[in-house]
């Protein structure tokens, strides 16, 4: 699969996120050597009542029990959204190979943006970053949503 392919399925995710009234972003953990889709979230905060329940997390939290390990060492992220702190930094727990994401966030990112996790002193791993993957389609995606709650 192509990194676009991997994309349209984070994109799925968000999607239907969005349609469950959740803020529309979607996250892909992929194995990175056989290609393999590990796990696939969207945002539950709202459906489960945790401020933590952000697709980044409960994607790595999918991966990590598919793999039966807490790090995900050869293990690609794809997400819809420039990750928060909070997920930034799981990212460099889990060990994450590459991160990809779409749109930046300037407000709440965490990763070109706010607290920059991986820039730190105190940060363990950094991935290889990739941002800006179908940047618009993401962003207007978010903007749609909350168009619509206004």
């Amino acid at each position: 699969m192509a990194k676009t392919d991997y994309m349209a399925l984070a994109f799925e995710e968000a999607e239907a996120a969005g349609a469950r009234g959740e803020v529309p972003i979607g996250a892909i953990v992929v194995e990175a050597a056989t290609g393999r889709v590990l796990a696939r979230a969207g945002n539950e905060v709202e459906a489960a009542h945790d401020p933590t329940a952000h697709a980044e997390l409960l994607a790595l939290r999918r991966a990590g029990a598919a793999l039966g390990a807490p790090r995900l060492v050869d293990c690609d992220l794809y997400v819809t959204l420039e990750p928060c702190p909070m997920c930034a930094a799981a990212i460099s727990f889990a060990r994450i190979r590459r991160l990809y994401y779409g749109a930046t966030d300037p407000k709440g990112g965490g990763v070109e943006h706010g607290a920059r996790v991986f820039e730190q002193p105190t940060c363990h791993h950094k991935p290889e970053l990739y941002g800006g993957l179908q940047e618009s389609r993401a962003g207007e995606l978010l903007k749609s949503f909350f168009r619509a709650r206004r």
